[in-house]
């Protein structure tokens, strides 16, 4: 089977970006990186979302409106490949979002253009702080090319903003990635304690942390500070030892079980 994606095509491309890479701020390497694997590759689109401090994720670059589309859907609702993508740190793929069972929400919010959809992590110093997406106008499995292809950009993606960071650059998007790197342990464990005490899976519990941080306006990290009752981070006036369901305002969960603390 003849590969989605030509070997050379995506060396040239990516030896085209890496040297254009610092004629510029970060948001204008986000968009030329974007364009690039919109327009080399033939996808329908393409696009790039970052973590906020409230747990969100918001998009930064997109190809197109459709791309665009895609991602805030996908960040509002909570749910969907590219969503996945960053809370479980690793490729997650569609063949159509619209008859894909397991977001079954998010295909009610998307065009008709957006079918096959996939999500890669962009990595700094190993924790997802966003991701890489792209979508196809038509039902198409992903193949191993499609998927290292996207591995590369993200790759590349990540070695501008560490270069950025390590230059203490003064941006939006800089200052989102900092937070969430000084964080990312405090968060991950607390994720994890919503896991192992509500018998959740990691993105409903990342998505209750998220919740919670944007009703009561916080920072994300300060509500998983909260919820180890464990000073990590920075200290919260409302701190509690055991979180229920309700305490995040949704029903319907697991309380946690017997014996299990903070």
């Amino acid at each position: 089977m003849t590969a989605h994606i030509d070997a050379e095509a995506l060396r040239s491309s990516l030896q085209r970006l890496r040297e254009a890479a610092f004629d510029g701020d970060v948001a204008g390497v986000m968009k030329r990186t974007v364009d690039a694997v919109h327009g080399v590759f033939g996808y329908g689109g393409a696009g790039i979302m970052f973590i906020t401090e409230s747990g969100d994720l918001s998009y930064i670059a997109a190809s197109d409106d459709a791309a665009r589309q895609l991602e805030q859907a996908q960040a509002s609702d909570g749910q969907g490949p590219c969503y996945e993508s960053y809370v479980y740190a690793r490729e997650v793929v569609s063949t159509d979002v619209h008859t894909d069972s397991r977001w079954p929400e998010l295909r009610t919010r998307l065009s008709a253009q957006v079918r096959a959809v996939a999500g890669t992590p962009i990595l700094l110093g190993g924790s997802p702080v966003g991701t890489l997406n792209v979508y196809r106008d038509e039902p198409v499995g992903w193949d191993k090319s499609d998927v290292n292809a996207l591995i590369a950009y993200s790759g590349l993606i990540a070695e501008v903003l560490a270069t950025a960071l390590a230059a203490q650059e003064h941006g939006i998007v800089a200052g989102q990635l900092q937070h969430a790197l000084d964080y990312r342990v405090v968060i991950e464990r607390a994720v994890g304690y919503l896991m192992g005490t509500h018998r959740l899976d990691a993105v409903t519990a990342f998505d209750l942390l998220r919740r919670r941080a944007r009703d009561s306006r916080r920072r994300v990290a300060d509500v998983a500070t909260e919820i180890l009752g464990r000073s990590t981070g920075p200290a919260s006036d409302d701190r509690v030892d055991d979180l229920r369901p309700s305490d995040l305002g949704l029903t319907g969960l697991p309380s946690p079980e017997p014996g299990l603390k903070t």
